[in-house]
This record gives C-alpha cells, sequence and structure tokens, in this order.
C-alpha cells in the first residue's frame, strides 16, 4: 500500500482506529476522519497522517 492514501471514518477509536493502525502499518498514509478531535488529532498524529472532524451520520 505504499504511496496509497486511506480515509477512515470513525478512526479516533475502536476498529476505525484498529484499521488506521493496520493502513499506516502498510505504508498509507492515513486520513483520520472523526468527531472526536483531542483523540483523532492523538492518533493522526502518532501515525504520521492528518485529523479532519467529520459527522458521516449528517448529510449538511
Amino acid at each position: 500500500m505504499d504511496g496509497s492514501s486511506s480515509v477512515v471514518t470513525g478512526g479516533a477509536s475502536g476498529i476505525g482506529e484498529a484499521s488506521a493502525r493496520q493502513l499506516a502499518a502498510a505504508g498509507s498514509r492515513v486520513v483520520v476522519a472523526d468527531l472526536n478531535e483531542e483523540r483523532g488529532q492523538a492518533v493522526a498524529s502518532e501515525l504520521g497522517g492528518l485529523f479532519v472532524r467529520c459527522d458521516v451520520t449528517s448529510t449538511d
């Protein structure tokens, strides 16, 4: 996955965080998308990725 980019919704915790970590370990640049800014920033920083505050339950 080297050179790829991945957007992981719910990436600040649980299955989303685990997925983000696996993708980063495989060489993907990860964008963590979540409502939890503090935890999302922390995970993204650890993985060398980016954080975006995002609510996928809303169409607005």
